[in-house]
């Protein structure tokens, strides 16, 4: 019998691996003998850097850049080889974006998307170019910023500049001062450099829906500071617009992590992917699981957004197109949880007990998800 875990970490409590583990142990409680495979896996937001480095055995490495507000920080990333990526030639970079301008890197009274950057994203990339890097997939979630991905652009060496030719820092504030893009000067290996955008927002760059107005908020902007990087937003659209003839008002994904998938997309042409998706590939998800009996998936809370680009909706779709049967093991449940059995997931487990509360569930994660994991495999058992 050949199972397969794959499952998302458990935030605040346990990681992807540590499921696995759990996993692992129950099976061969219940079953006996078993073959086991352990794949670390994310939807490219937190964990994305250490699933994949992992599950492709590649380098985790560090550069000191910076935050959101220009402050010095150390932030990780991973190369994987040409081999483990199982892409063309040279070395693939795997970013998170939040590692460098992060919405956690900010205490909160000093959150403010008008003077947050992300020219820290800008470092990364520079950085795994410097490695020898041709291949940069970077999940955009999670960001502090909603200055149009401008910072990273100047990073790059593109320039922003005002009505007088004089160059902007690149921060929100600065948006709606822009009245000329230069990219003379971006750095030349990038043209060689494939980019794959990791991120399941559909947001546009301008708009009520678009970046500044759902995201902004939840970055610290008030209603006046709303305003001004709507201005600002609409500025950069205008000017983007003029430059690549794409109109990222009406461009899904432009809006993300406030507005850098703008940058990455238009600017440097990147391409959008969903980001559970780009996992699942870099980490040879279809190769290792033919011949599975069963594959386990999971995430600390199962609900209607689980079907929106998370885990256990990738896998359960590549589990279903494979014809493997594919159960879910979670923490909990919330509101339109069903919806995920439209994506391949047989059957739901969770592991909390009724009148748990969730402090008392995640101080006793590890037990709980083990004993969970026991019973339904006995279940499995019976079936069988």
């Amino acid at each position: 019998m050949k199972l397969v875990f794959a499952s998302d970490s458990f935030k605040g409590s346990l990681t992807s691996r540590q499921t696995a583990e759990l996993l692992e142990k129950a099976a061969h409680e219940v079953f006996g003998s078993c073959e086991t495979v352990s794949i670390p896996v994310a939807d490219g937001g937190e964990g994305t850097v250490d699933a994949v480095c992992e599950a492709c055995r590649g380098e985790i490495v560090r550069a000191n850049v910076k935050d959101p507000l220009m402050r010095d920080v150390w932030a990780k990333y991973c190369i994987v080889d040409s081999e483990s990526a199982e892409g063309p030639g040279g070395k693939t970079a795997v970013i998170e974006m939040a590692e460098a301008s992060g919405l956690t890197l900010v205490e909160e009274k000093l959150r403010d998307p008008l003077a947050a950057s992300t020219y820290g994203t800008g470092q990364l990339i520079l950085d795994a170019l410097d490695r020898g890097c041709r291949e940069i997939s970077i999940a955009i979630g999670g960001s502090a910023t909603n200055d149009g991905g401008t910072g990273c652009l100047r990073a790059l060496g593109m320039r922003f500049l005002d009505g007088e030719g004089r160059e902007l820092s690149g921060c929100g504030a600065d948006l709606e001062k822009i009245e000329k893009i230069d990219g003379s000067k971006l750095d030349p290996r990038l043209k060689d450099t494939k980019i794959t955008v990791m991120c399941d927002v559909t947001n546009p760059l301008t708009g009520p829906d678009g970046a500044t107005m759902v995201f902004g908020p939840q970055k610290g902007a008030g209603p006046e500071s709303l305003e001004k990087l709507e201005r600002g937003m609409e500025n950069y659209d205008r000017l983007i617009l003029e430059e690549t003839g794409t109109d990222c008002s009406q461009l899904p994904g432009a809006g993300a992590a406030g507005g850098l998938g703008a940058a990455l997309i238009v600017l440097l042409g990147g391409e959008m992917r969903s980001g559970v998706e780009v996992v699942l590939d870099m980490v040879g998800f279809d190769e290792k699981i033919k011949g599975a009996d069963l594959i386990v998936t999971g995430e600390g809370r199962t609900d209607r957004q689980s079907v929106f680009g998370k885990v256990m909706m990738g896998v359960g779709m590549r589990a279903k197109k494979a014809g493997i049967r594919a159960v879910g093991l979670s923490g909990s449940t919330g509101d339109g949880y069903e919806e995920i059995f439209r994506c391949g997931i047989s059957s739901l487990t969770v592991t909390i007990k009724e009148g748990m509360s969730v402090s008392e569930a995640m101080d006793r994660a590890a037990e709980l998800y083990e004993e969970a994991a026991a019973a339904m495999f006995r279940r499995i058992a019976e079936e069988r």
